[in-house]
């Protein structure tokens, strides 16, 4: 079962100074781990873009996303990364040990360049990236995350698995094309117009999200809310089973009777997460 969420560019548009921008990106990366999110998508919101260069977003969240012991090697020196001090650590559970395929530790690497012999190179946290043969049947490519299982650093004994990386993935589609991948699932947009969450809605929903095999959560960004930012009217979100103007399955309020007068991005995401990945 795959869970996305997809988030806009346009989310640290209010935040003061770049370090404030990048807390706030902190807690939407700690929201992705928290609640085992396979995917997290940046959208496009030209009209709301505040200060900061374009992709920053995305960069801060691909790095939080980058296992610490990868970061300084795959990321070097950048202006967008200047205050990711303040990135909380999200400390991923990953698996180690025996598994039916040998012993070993599995260890998150970057594929760092692709040979023509079947080989690549991989940067898995050792004093130097190492060369290994690709497995018939795996597809890698240069720059993406792959699964090592480490039997022996000296000398070294390594081979790439087939074994899902821990963590999510940082990716730039626009809405729709995110809405309609073949994994997308259950599509819901998080929006203070749409469904109040109810404990028997929830249950409903669950049911659905299980049945096609995952969900996709769409939020919006600070005075910029989903029906702003797709140009719809937000009294006319409530209430639809199908959005076809926009590609959602419905309009989900996740805060309902919100104390709040604005409930904050990086907010909106642990409190949709926590109802919706509830199982029976």
């Amino acid at each position: 079962m795959t869970t996305s969420v997809l988030v806009p560019d346009s989310l640290t548009r209010e935040a003061e100074d770049r370090r404030e921008a990048t807390r706030k990106l902190g807690y939407v990366a700690r929201a992705a781990t928290v609640f085992r999110v396979d995917r997290l998508t940046v959208y496009p919101d030209p009209d709301g873009r505040g200060t900061w260069e374009d992709g920053f977003v995305e960069t801060v969240l691909r790095y939080a996303a980058t296992p610490p012991h990868l970061r300084k090697g795959m990321w070097g020196k950048r202006d967008e990364l200047e205050y990711v001090g303040v990135l909380p650590p999200l400390r991923v559970r990953s698996q180690t040990g025996s598994g039916s395929e040998g012993s070993g530790s599995l260890r998150q690497g970057i594929v760092t360049e692709v040979g023509a012999d079947g080989r690549v190179r991989v940067n898995c946290g050792m004093q130097h990236p190492i060369s290994l043969p690709v497995p018939d049947g795996l597809d890698v490519a240069e720059g993406e995350r792959v699964t090592v299982r480490v039997s022996s650093r000296r000398p070294v004994r390594a081979k790439l698995v087939d074994h899902p990386t821990p963590g999510f993935d940082v990716v730039s589609a626009d809405l729709n094309r995110a809405l309609s991948r073949d994994d997308a699932g259950l599509t819901i947009a998080s929006s203070r117009y749409g469904e109040l969450a109810t404990t028997r809605r929830l249950g409903r929903l669950a049911e659905r999200r299980d049945r096609e095999g995952g969900m996709t959560v769409a939020f919006g960004a600070p005075e910029r809310g989903l029906p702003s930012i797709l140009d719809v009217d937000p009294d006319a979100v409530g209430d639809q089973q199908y959005d076809e103007s926009t590609g959602f399955d419905l309009w989900l309020n996740t805060v309902p009777n919100q104390g709040s007068e604005v409930v904050r991005t990086e907010e909106a995401l642990f409190a949709s997460l926590a109802c919706l990945t509830l199982t029976e």
